[in-house]
């Protein structure tokens, strides 16, 4: 059943009712059934995730800890020496490029190491917000859809809205989005690597205040070349063109000074390429700023830490919902009774809490074992405490 009407402000809006029985003992038995082979994946999922995720971290610091003892500091007028041909350097200079990007049909050009159009078309959007809800037997689950006209910058497909008609958009972008990267670029007297190069992301938007503009069918407004007549009041279909760019390299075509960066990698003849460590490690970072060898490589660590903490915390998450889906059977058993149901519920929820927290201590300790012994046992005994805690317990009541 459609239901159609305007909202509070004057959207266009409509609702979709359906209504389906309340399933029954064995319907959800049969889908609480499948919830568990999902938990199952999860659960083995998340041991992965952490045994791996150790592992990553204690060689990704040895490398670090390997790199910093052997690095060679350059000054940035060095010339290119032999010497430290396969050595690991390190080397802050601002960034330099052989001629400016150009964009032949905006006729827009940057000293730059990256030059960025985004396109963006005006086009209809579809949200949906649903509720569920019993009414006796029955379950109804009532969806509203809004429509509203916002700039995009990927195609929305108008043919997958509940209501197609009068919320129609065009099949293609009349202009494509692009990113032009130099082919050559410079620190000091070294070529950098493409694995460097791609490091290089801290796009800013291109004024188009101070540019020659003489097109008739384009319109600049806030810094956009609008194909349009009218920017204010766009129309579905409308398309419009902002420009970034990231690492300016040059003073000629440059909207400020060329940016500096700091750069640890391993000189190969005139090239700046991937350094591997004995650990197994790639060494080829860059900063978008003038740091010493020391601050590259404590920035390193810290992102190591933060990176290591993170997949520890998704682990226990997978572990968490694993076991939880796992165990959603025994509350499926009892859920016609509604006491019962509930204590099931937060006894549950605790069983998964302090199984998953246990078990993941004990696989970042495994985790370890090889590498820090003395820490995984600490990591291991810490997991075992409420066990013992409570096997202790149980004992206390047996004698008294």
């Amino acid at each position: 059943m459609t239901v159609p009407f305007s909202g509070a402000d004057g959207r266009d809006q409509h609702s979709r009712i359906h209504t389906r029985s309340t399933p029954g003992f064995l319907e959800r038995l049969s889908e609480t059934t499948g919830g568990m082979l999902v938990g199952v994946a999860l659960f083995f999922l998340s041991f992965y995730v952490l045994f791996t995720n150790e592992g990553r971290a204690i060689h990704t610091s040895s490398s670090l800890d390997e790199g910093l003892s052997q690095i060679v500091s350059l000054h940035p007028d060095t010339y290119v020496d032999s010497k430290n041909n396969n050595r690991l350097i390190h080397l802050s200079a601002p960034l330099r490029t052989s001629q400016p990007l150009y964009d032949p049909n905006y006729k827009v050009a940057v000293q730059a190491v990256k030059l960025k159009r985004s396109v963006e078309m005006y086009q209809w959007v579809e949200y949906q917000d649903t509720r569920e809800y019993k009414e006796g037997d029955e379950t109804k689950t009532e969806t509203t859809y809004t429509y509203n006209t916002e700039w995009k910058s990927e195609v929305v497909n108008s043919r997958h809205f509940d209501k197609e008609i009068g919320h129609m958009n065009p099949s293609a972008m009349a202009v494509e989005s692009v990113t032009v990267v130099a082919p050559e670029v410079w620190l000091g007297q070294f070529f950098l690597s493409k694995g460097l190069i791609d490091q290089i992301n801290n796009f800013q938007t291109l004024s188009l205040g101070g540019l020659p503009f003489t097109d008739p069918f384009l319109t600049v407004y806030e810094n956009y070349f609008y194909h349009t007549g009218n920017p204010r009041r766009p129309e579905v279909g409308d398309v419009r063109v902002r420009f970034s760019y990231a690492g300016l390299s040059g003073e000629g075509y440059s909207p400020g000074p060329a940016q500096t960066v700091s750069v640890v990698a391993m000189q190969k003849g005139d090239n700046l390429v991937p350094f591997r460590t004995q650990s197994g490690g790639m060494l080829e970072i860059l900063y978008l700023e003038e740091l010493t060898a020391e601050e590259v490589f404590a920035r390193e660590h810290q992102l190591n830490n933060m990176k290591t903490w993170a997949l520890r915390l998704a682990g226990w998450l997978l572990m968490f919902l694993g076991i939880s889906l796992t165990t959603r059977i025994v509350y499926t058993l009892v859920d016609w009774v509604p006491v019962l149901r509930d204590l099931v519920s937060v006894g549950l929820k605790l069983f998964a809490l302090c199984l998953s927290c246990c078990l993941s201590l004990l696989t970042i300790a495994v985790g370890w074992l090889f590498y820090r012994p003395l820490l995984a046992g600490l990591i291991g005994a810490l997991a075992l405490l409420p066990i013992i805690i409570a096997r202790l317990g149980a004992l206390s009541k047996k004698q008294k």
